[in-house]
């Protein structure tokens, strides 16, 4: 199974809080999968964490590498940049990953880097692997809550998703 592709600065167990969520599922295609999230627009739609996205320079509606977008989630106005974006190819995985960023002081700034990997199995398998890394002192207080935000949140999002593709 492939892995995430880490930038520096953002390696799992080197920044304030990490998250990781899986599921292996059948049933959907790895296009109607990829179609949902490289569409911020239908984020909403599935995941209820999910608002107001949009893009800038014109882009949109659907991601692509360097594309800068905005959205809500988390109580957290994000600012965002594609930094990662494969499309799914047969035998190779779809990855996506953006740069997000919240904030503008030493209290409220947040970092992230949330990255994708949806990649075929045998036996009509398919694997959505989403993973997250955060900076910034939003990021150690979410590290401490519980519930863990991020996993819950996370793991909405993924069953969202499949719900959303078995449609």
């Amino acid at each position: 199974m492939s892995d995430i592709i880490w930038p520096a600065g953002y390696v799992p167990g080197f920044t304030d809080n990490y998250c990781s969520n899986e599921v292996i599922v059948t049933g959907v295609t790895m296009e109607k999968l990829w179609t949902l999230l490289n569409t911020p627009q239908l984020w909403p739609s599935y995941y209820a964490n999910s608002a107001n996205a949009r893009f800038y320079d014109g882009k949109g509606p659907q991601l692509a590498f360097g594309d800068r977008f905005y959205f809500e989630t988390f109580g957290f106005p994000v600012e965002a940049q594609v930094v990662e974006h494969v499309a799914p190819l047969p035998g190779q995985p779809a990855r996506i990953a953006w740069h997000g960023w919240a904030g503008s002081t030493a209290e409220d700034r947040l970092d992230v880097h949330h990255a994708w990997l949806i990649e075929e199995l045998s036996a009509g398998r398919i694997r959505i692997l989403t993973q997250e890394t955060q900076n910034g002192k939003p990021a150690q207080a979410l590290a401490q809550a519980k519930p863990n935000p991020m996993i819950n949140g996370h793991q909405d999002w993924l069953d969202g998703m499949v719900a959303a593709a078995r449609q």
